[in-house]
């Protein structure tokens, strides 16, 4: 996902507009193709966002937020520079991953799903990465952590809080 966070709001404005401008003769089988640009434009697809596609479309605000939900992909709620995916999968759950995300929770002060106010840092339980033989198993970004004790969490953290 391409997030323009340094865009102001006019200038994402527009470029949804641009994107809407390009499919709306498509109507819903665009939708899915205008979604994804404009999460990539604010970085996740707010209601008042919904709502322009709907209209763009020629849509429901219904339809386009049973889409959202439906599909883990979309986002409803900002995602911050840094997702912080930490696997609660049988392996890494009963190596102590609910410590550590307890951990990454408290040294962040958010909860799982939630986004700092900087917009650094978001935190997502997930249920595997595929790294069993290294559990508890944490991920920021591409970044792989394992074999994790809740100790090790701040310093790690720390590493993408300078950056």
């Amino acid at each position: 996902m391409v997030i323009m966070k340094t865009l102001t709001q006019d200038v994402k404005k527009q470029m949804l507009a641009e994107v809407l401008s390009q499919h709306n003769a498509q109507g819903r089988q665009g939708l899915i193709q205008v979604l994804q640009e404009a999460q990539n434009i604010y970085g996740y697809l707010p209601l008042d966002v919904q709502r322009e596609i709907a209209f763009g479309l020629g849509v429901s605000v219904a339809e386009v937020y049973g889409v959202v939900s439906f599909y883990s992909f979309f986002s409803t709620e900002p995602k911050g520079e840094y997702m912080i995916s930490i696997c609660l999968g049988t392996a890494c759950y009963v190596k102590g991953a609910q410590a550590i995300l307890e951990k990454v929770e408290s040294e962040l002060g958010i909860k799982s799903g939630e986004c700092t106010d900087d917009m650094k840092f978001s935190i997502n339980p997930c249920r595997c990465v595929g790294a069993c033989g290294l559990a508890p198993v944490m991920m920021i970004n591409d970044d792989v952590y394992g074999r994790l004790t809740a100790d090790k969490i701040p310093a790690i953290l720390a590493k993408y809080k300078e950056a």
